[in-house]
């Protein structure tokens, strides 16, 4: 591949929820997001509030009567089986340890296994949209 004339830098990802507060409140006690602001935007009506951690950025919307989500996209591999984006992925030292921890705490585990030995899981924020988590070593062989 050659040279890219241009930088790309990992910027944020977009969620809608069907109820920002407890949205906001999941996302920092689960997996330590800060509220770095919020604002309204009229155009389409919408609520919205970007968090922040390590230099990476969620925006959740909370649009009044959004659909829900279908439950084939709260299921790994079902997702899989419709087109467009598919999860947002967070890598942490031991897979293991931390959805232990998670699991401790009540957290809606999707998914918790090994893919060709590496470990990994799925889980679900408070609204049922999939989160993926790796395990760090997994990308660096």
């Amino acid at each position: 591949m050659g040279e890219q004339a241009f930088s790309l830098t990992p910027h944020h990802v977009g969620i809608s929820v069907p109820d920002l507060d407890s949205a906001i409140a999941w996302y920092g006690e689960v997996l330590g997001f800060g509220l770095e602001r919020q604002m309204e935007v009229a155009q389409i009506p919408a609520r919205i509030a970007w968090l922040r951690r390590d230099g990476f950025r969620i925006e959740l919307f909370e649009v009044g009567g959004a659909a829900a989500l279908p439950e084939d996209r709260r299921v790994p591999n079902r997702d899989l089986k419709t087109h467009g984006t598919k999860h947002v992925a967070f890598a942490v030292a031991d897979v293991d340890a931390f959805v232990a921890d998670l699991r401790v705490r009540g957290v809606d585990i999707a998914m918790h296994t090994r893919i060709h030995g590496e470990p990994m899981a799925f889980i679900r924020d408070n609204a049922g949209t999939l989160i993926e988590i790796v395990q760090v070593s997994s990308f660096e062989k």
